[in-house]
């Protein structure tokens, strides 16, 4: 996007709340890959779909720092709650004490781990499922989640444009590009669920169980 069209963007929506700049700031000065942190458009999205599905339970694979997770919750009612999954072990400490800062430990419950080994474990059925892990097992996320969906729920996947890289004429070289590609056909192709693709940032491919 245009970095002029972005910052009006920006500006002609609300304010960043302050602890997510914070951790937006936090994580580009001290995290490899801060790219990776959805930040405050996609944050705000997140937020406003929450909104408008009002979901009881959420389940987020892609933990990161925690912005996307505490975006979610800002957007729930209190009652709402979020398992979210994050493999890379390092970044324990971090997201948790963002958590806390944000005072909402108690409505966010943190796995560190292999996604499609705890999904099966997780202990509750899902309204909104935002998965944003790795690209290359996005249908095996897909697979595992479905089943814990209530009727209705929603999936959000990020990155599913994958820089472009989708719509190349050339068969992908990568298993990065593979995984989304085969999971954009999969999604495709199933008669259980209604789709639609918003062309934000890097793509995100909103799903909806019948």
């Amino acid at each position: 996007m245009d970095l002029d069209l972005e910052k009006y963007i920006l500006d002609h929506i609300d304010d960043e709340e302050a602890i997510l700049r914070e951790l937006d700031r936090y994580t580009h000065l001290h995290v490899l890959r801060p790219r990776m942190i959805s930040g405050h458009l996609q944050g705000s999205l997140l937020k406003m779909i929450c909104r408008m599905v009002q979901p009881k339970d959420i389940l987020e694979i892609g933990t990161f720092t925690g912005y996307s997770a505490i975006s979610m919750v800002r957007g729930m009612e209190q009652d709402g709650h979020i398992h979210t999954i994050e493999i890379n072990d390092e970044l324990e400490q971090l997201i948790r004490s963002f958590i806390k800062k944000a005072g909402v430990e108690h409505q966010i419950t943190l796995h560190i781990g292999n996604a499609l080994e705890i999904i099966p474990q997780l202990p509750t059925t899902f309204d909104l499922v935002f998965i944003d892990g790795d690209k290359r097992q996005y249908p095996d996320y897909y697979e595992a989640v479905f089943p814990l969906l209530n009727a209705g729920g929603h999936i959000l996947a990020d990155n599913i444009l994958w820089g472009g890289k989708v719509a190349q004429a050339n068969m992908p070289d990568d298993a990065y590009t593979k995984g989304i590609m085969d999971f954009n056909d999969l999604v495709k192709n199933d008669p259980r669920v209604e789709k639609t693709i918003l062309p934000l940032r890097d793509g995100l491919l909103l799903i909806r169980k019948k």
